[in-house]
């Protein structure tokens, strides 16, 4: 009997280190699912730049992939960094006022308030951020709710999606359409249409989000496309998000209209700039966002 033991007690110890390893796994699969990916975020796991990015710093090919460029950005911008690095003025490495340092909203409201034909107040009317990309997403998540809708101009920049849904709305999309689609099609040559942009509109719309200099296709809206969007905003009363992060990148005919100019427009628009896009610093992530204070 006693010669049995070592067995049984072998046995014993390794029936509880099952016991135990199945507790362990059944303690993690419970957690695994506690800490899943919220349903809100689920579509949004996979980035096609995420992608692109790590291809290309494998691979080192031309990257036609995100828009930045490959030659230095401009000496005078390198040189104000510099300057500002070696500056005695210690505090310029330190805490600033939460949105936006003084200096820099005060040169954003100057900018563009000769642009806008309005005075806009530094300190109300203009917040800083980390890169368009936060600024886009303060507007959206700070505005759209549950079962609101958004309008998306097709194609449209990836992240506008995720964004509006993570913050609960659903996305009503409108396409640009070629008005031709042989020999040569300029940007200029994409263009909604009216009533397919007008049945978009219903009590339940929220916020459309206008992109212009389009991204990808590189349409500068005209000013007769811009009314047509602003008066619905109105009828429908609308907030605009104007993503205008190319506005600087304009080449001739064509002109750049800021939606906010046109009438009633100021009340219902949050603009969204970029530095990265602007002096060719994208890795700076440096963005801002301008419109009336409530918003």
């Amino acid at each position: 009997m006693f010669s049995l033991l070592p067995g049984l007690s072998k046995a014993l110890l390794g029936f509880l280190k099952y016991c135990t390893d199945f507790s362990t796994l059944r303690n993690m699969s419970s957690l695994g699912n506690k800490f899943a990916l919220p349903d809100k975020y689920k579509g949004s796991e996979e980035v096609v730049w995420a992608e692109f990015i790590a291809l290309a710093l494998e691979t080192k090919p031309l990257d036609l992939g995100q828009g930045f460029p490959d030659f230095a950005a401009p000496q005078v911008v390198t040189n104000a960094l510099a300057e500002v690095a070696k500056s005695d003025n210690v505090l310029l490495h330190q805490y600033s006022r939460g949105y936006g340092h003084l200096r820099l909203v005060q040169a954003l409201s100057k900018l563009y308030s000769s642009k806008i034909g309005r005075e806009i107040n530094p300190m109300t009317e203009v917040m800083t951020s980390a890169g368009a990309y936060e600024a886009l997403y303060c507007a959206i998540l700070g505005h759209i709710t549950t079962c609101d809708e958004v309008i998306l101009i097709e194609p449209f920049f990836d992240c506008y999606q995720p964004m509006v849904e993570a913050a609960g709305g659903k996305v009503i999309c409108v396409p640009l359409r070629p008005t031709k689609t042989s020999g040569t099609v300029l940007s200029s040559d994409w263009k909604l249409d009216i009533s397919e942009l007008t049945s978009c509109f219903t009590d339940k719309t929220k916020a459309i989000i206008v992109n212009t200099p389009h991204n990808p296709l590189g349409k500068v809206f005209t000013r007769e496309e811009l009314t047509v969007i602003a008066d619905l905003c109105k009828k429908f009363n609308v907030l605009c998000i104007s993503d205008e992060v190319y506005e600087w990148m304009i080449y001739e005919p064509y002109e750049h209209v800021r939606i906010a100019t046109l009438p009633g427009m100021w009340e219902r628009t949050i603009t969204i700039g970029s530095a990265g896009k602007t002096f060719s610093v994208t890795g700076w992530k440096t963005g801002w966002a301008y419109g009336p204070a409530n918003l």
